[in-house]
């Protein structure tokens, strides 16, 4: 279940970063950028690159809060350890039930 999520976090970040990537790079040239009033020690393809990955990280980010506030209460509180797991004469060895 956790890989499915990851991929509901991931594969829409990685659609969207590729989208900006052509977006912002279609309008502005990577050799005319400047970090601090100094040209880039990059080049274009590194440019591209960087961004890329900072566009992707930062749309799984927010992909991520998504599914974090997209969580029911009832699976927030449930308890993960199966209830054939669970002690029968009540004892609590685990925090959660």
């Amino acid at each position: 279940m956790k890989a499915q999520r990851m991929m509901w976090i991931a594969w829409p970040a990685f659609l969207v970063a590729g989208l900006l990537e052509l977006i912002i790079f279609g309008l502005v040239d990577p050799q005319d950028l400047q970090w601090f009033g100094h040209p880039l020690a990059l080049s274009r393809q590194g440019v591209y690159t960087l961004a890329f990955f900072v566009f992707w990280a930062l749309t799984m980010v927010s992909s991520g809060l998504t599914m974090l506030l997209s969580i029911s209460p009832l699976e927030v509180n449930s308890c993960p350890v199966p209830k054939s797991a669970q002690p029968q004469d009540g004892a609590r060895d685990h925090n959660c039930c």
